[in-house]
């Protein structure tokens, strides 16, 4: 049995994608490490990429895109902007940690600050998507970036502050008896 028509053309289409992706993650690798300069930083900031595949499912479910081509585009996109996410929260708390905030602290405000730009960049991302959405070629590329972007952001937003309290032990300090 051999494949053909737009099975075998997609597949086809597919091939030079897939052969630059483990170059493209040992580059991200490469440069999240750089930025953070720690494993265990590296660490929290890339474990909030994969959660975005929730809310791209769950677009693409809703809208009955195909996850194709295109789509995967997005997602490749989606894991970028993740990414970049979870970079600008774990900077915004190393930084409080360089001005002398203990590291409870330091998650609760760096999350309390950057919440809102976060937040704003995303809506802006996923507003700027809904004029393609419509598109028969590049709908379900917006669906799955629109519904990453929204899902993965809410959820970074809750995970990665989490994750470095567990990686780095952080407790909230005992509250004073009266």
């Amino acid at each position: 049995v051999d494949l053909g028509g737009s099975v075998e053309e997609s597949a086809l289409s597919q091939e030079p994608i897939i052969a630059v992706v483990p170059i493209m993650i040992l580059c991200m690798l490469l440069l999240v490490m750089i930025q953070m300069q720690s494993f265990r930083l590296m660490a929290i900031v890339l474990a909030a990429a994969p959660l975005g595949l929730i809310g791209v499912v769950v677009a693409l479910l809703a809208s009955g895109a195909p996850l194709g081509f295109v789509a995967i585009l997005g997602v490749l996109a989606l894991v970028g902007i993740l990414i970049r996410n979870s970079i600008i929260l774990v900077h915004e708390i190393q930084q409080l940690l360089l001005r002398g905030r203990d590291r409870w602290t330091a998650v609760f405000e760096a999350s309390d600050s950057r919440a809102r730009p976060i937040l704003l960049t995303a809506a802006a991302a996923s507003l700027a998507l809904i004029p393609i959405s419509r598109q028969v070629f590049w709908g379900p590329m917006a669906y799955a970036m629109m519904g990453g972007i929204i899902v993965g952001t809410l959820v970074t937003l809750i995970f990665v502050p989490a994750l470095y309290c567990v990686v780095f032990g952080v407790r909230a300090p005992e509250a004073k008896a009266s």
